[in-house]
C-alpha cells in the first residue's frame, strides 16, 4: 500500500474524524471546512471514474462524462485492477445501501 508511507498519528487521526461522521450534512460540513472545492471535486470525480470504469464505459465517454485527463482515468484504473479493492468495496457497498432505500420505499 503507497498510503503506508503515511502511516502515523495525523493521518489515524484524519481517518477517525471522517469515521465519526454520522450523515451526509455531517460529511458535507467536514469537507467543506477540510478541503479546496478543487479538492473535494477530484476525489468526487475519482469515484465516479471508478464507477463508469467498472460499468464498461470507453475512456472517451468517461473523459465527455466526467472531464477526467486520460491520465486520472488510467490511474483509477491501475487502482482497479491492481490496487486493494476499495473502489469496489466503497461502490458496491453504496449500490447495497441504495438497493435498500429503494426496497423500502
Amino acid at each position: 500500500m503507497q498510503i503506508n508511507k503515511l502511516r502515523g498519528r495525523e493521518l489515524d487521526q484524519l481517518f477517525r474524524a471522517i469515521l465519526s461522521l454520522k450523515d451526509l450534512e455531517e460529511c458535507y460540513r467536514f469537507f467543506d471546512d477540510l478541503c479546496t472545492v478543487n479538492e473535494i471535486q477530484a476525489l468526487a470525480q475519482r469515484l465516479e471514474v471508478a464507477r463508469m470504469l467498472r460499468e464498461g464505459y470507453t475512456y472517451h465517454k468517461i473523459e465527455t462524462e466526467t472531464g477526467a485527463s486520460t491520465a486520472t482515468i488510467s490511474r483509477v484504473k491501475r487502482c482497479l485492477n491492481y490496487g486493494n479493492d476499495a473502489y469496489a468495496m466503497a461502490l458496491d457497498r453504496i449500490y447495497s445501501e441504495q438497493q435498500g432505500e429503494a426496497g423500502s420505499q
